[in-house]
């Protein structure tokens, strides 16, 4: 039995309980949403019970899972959002050994929930290349993308070992972790060569490894291809082009969409939620919510209504490159086209003209898309258009999207989204640094780059100096509530810091190898021997 046919029998399953209480919600509210096809639990049993790819050995109900009630650091119960945790909060639960042992693997699944009517999460995507990377860094990939806020993640290796590489992801991961099958269909054939008992092998070959959703590029039809002729950026989705230069060889429809009911019965027998791939999403701006898009939009909402009738749950992939003024109509028209299935959007970037910064110019389009109601954002890196993402690229996009996840949850309203918020801001009119770091998402970095200037915690920075810090004046002031909160005081006016640790350390010593000495424009020799001298510690 699957989430969705559990759940509209009535029956709450013990993954619900676990996503409720991660989302501070009662279990029926989730076990109504799946029901409603409005929320998904991707959560294949091989992943969880760890089982690395074998049946698993024992029932699902004597699992346990770490406490969930814990949020930002202080949260009060009703703003305990799993999802707020900072990253020295999650280094911790990772660094615990015992924590969420699988039967036969490293780790197991932690169930979570993707819904608008839930908090939005973000999806990391790595993969080996047939040019770079290998199995042991994409799991250190892995690592990354959970350290710094990645609530799922998908492998999209098209080179290596891809079998060995996948299971080592899943063994090792803690979140639901996606493929894309047909990369893995193709490996030492060509497109033109791929038959229906080779895509239907491979698919249950992953679900057996315990893949918790697949991106099945169904939507994309032989009639559709023609709307794609005067595009500027044609196809961009690798397993849309590859599908549809299968189309065009054979003269037949999508195999995926012939074989969807095929699909759907094995998905249904290892519980795998269906990742409805936006097969011709625009690549660029020029294309954004143009015909080919949206026909293929249209029978995404048929294949929803299928993989529900086939008690297989389903979310539904969206637009990659939009102008902000569509984004939310994007999000809307999937809504209304869709049944409400969860959105799972790309970006969206919002402008084409900066590469090397497209965690930037997509997260801006993902914090409009989750305002109105994308359920996940799937990430993008600084490496987007322009090559393989590494562990800190991995870095860098998960924390823009956490951003822009947190962003969305407040603009919604999420009850108790904004405490985390509050909390800090409470800290920082307090004048109270250790706090601030405490709360900060990433409280390693603001701590390195304060005490890049300043090795003191004070009642000031280094951007104003005492005399000049809006937030000392504002809290002598007595008429001002402004930084006289008792709980946020710091215990001492004036401290010496405690330094970074090593992430931080190792921050400030890439930042002062950017850093030009100058020492030959001082003109007297002791001072420019102590400049020196100063650059040369901190390379220390």
């Amino acid at each position: 039995m699957t989430q969705l046919e559990a759940a509209r029998q009535g029956i709450i399953t013990p993954e619900m309980r676990r996503v409720a209480a991660r989302e501070g919600v009662a279990p029926d509210f989730i076990r109504d949403e799946v029901a409603r096809g409005r929320l998904v639990i991707p959560a294949n049993r091989r992943h969880l019970a760890g089982s690395s790819g074998q049946p698993p050995a024992e029932p699902a109900a004597e699992r346990p899972y770490p406490p969930a009630g814990a949020g930002h650091p202080g949260a009060p119960p009703e703003a305990a959002y799993w999802v707020n945790q900072t990253v020295s909060q999650r280094a911790a639960a990772l660094a615990e050994g015992t924590v969420l042992r699988g039967e036969r693997a490293p780790r197991r699944l932690d169930p979570m929930g993707i819904g608008r009517m839930i908090t939005t999460k973000i999806n990391a995507n790595i993969g080996a290349s047939p040019v770079t990377s290998d199995t042991a860094a994409e799991v250190e990939k892995l690592r990354w993308a959970q350290r710094y806020g990645a609530d799922a993640l998908m492998d999209l290796s098209t080179g290596g070992r891809l079998d060995e590489c996948r299971q080592a992801i899943i063994d090792h991961a803690t979140i639901p972790i996606g493929t894309v099958p047909i990369y893995g269909m193709i490996v030492g054939r060509r497109i033109e060569d791929l038959t229906y008992d080779v895509i239907l092998a491979e698919i249950e070959r992953q679900a057996r490894q315990g893949v918790d959703f697949f991106t099945i590029h169904a939507g994309v039809l032989r009639e559709h291809l023609p709307l794609v002729a005067s595009r500027v950026t044609g196809i961009v989705s690798r397993g849309g082009a590859l599908l549809a230069k299968w189309m065009i060889h054979h003269g037949r429809q999508n195999p995926m969409y012939e074989l969807f009911d095929e699909i759907s019965a094995i998905m249904r027998e290892y519980d795998v939620t269906y990742s409805l791939g936006d097969g011709l999403r625009p690549g660029c701006l020029a294309d954004a919510s143009d015909a080919a898009q949206l026909a293929e939009l249209r029978t995404l909402g048929e294949l929803v209504a299928r993989a529900r009738a086939a008690g297989v749950q389903v979310m539904v992939e969206g637009p990659g490159h939009v102008p902000l003024d569509q984004i939310g109509w994007n999000m809307r028209l999937e809504q209304e086209i869709c049944d409400d299935a969860p959105f799972y959007v790309l970006g969206p970037l919002v402008t084409d003209v900066f590469p090397g910064y497209d965690h930037i110019t997509s997260a801006i389009g993902a914090a409009e898309a989750a305002r109105h109601g994308a359920a996940m954002l799937c990430y993008v890196t600084p490496k987007e258009h322009v090559g393989l993402p590494r562990a800190e690229d991995v870095r860098a996009g998960c924390i823009a999207y956490k951003i822009a996840a947190h962003a969305g949850d407040i603009a919604r309203g999420i009850a108790g989204a904004r405490r985390w918020d509050d909390d800090l801001s409470r800290a920082r009119a307090a004048l109270n640094w250790p706090k601030q770091f405490e709360l900060a998402f990433d409280g390693e970095t603001a701590r390195a780059l304060h005490d890049e200037d300043l090795e003191v915690d004070t009642e000031f920075c280094a951007m104003c100096g005492h005399d000049w810090c809006s937030m000392r004046i504002s809290k002598e002031i007595a008429a001002f509530a402004s930084g006289k909160d008792p709980a946020f005081q710091p215990a001492r006016a004036a401290q010496r810091s405690p330094g970074p640790g090593d992430a931080g350390r190792e921050l400030l010593r890439r930042r002062a190898r950017m850093m030009p000495c100058h020492s030959e424009l001082e003109p007297d020799a002791e001072r420019a021997r102590i400049i020196k001298a100063r650059v040369a510690a901190k390379l220390a």
